[in-house]
């Protein structure tokens, strides 16, 4: 009950942005592949971000 108004760290936030672009990314992988070319790296670049936060 306590964690319920809790804040998230940006790594939470980022992690929660990358699992959902990678869902996207998967979705369009099979009718738009420019666009799930797309959605990959900027899943990828919120990866690096997210690897960096780990690091400090």
């Amino acid at each position: 009950m306590f964690g319920l108004f809790k804040k998230k760290t940006e790594t939470e936030k980022l992690q929660n942005r990358y699992k959902k672009l990678m869902a996207e990314w998967h979705n369009l992988s099979s009718t738009d592949r420019s666009a799930s070319d797309a959605k990959y790296a900027e899943a990828q670049e919120v990866l690096d971000e997210i690897e960096k936060l780990e690091q400090h």
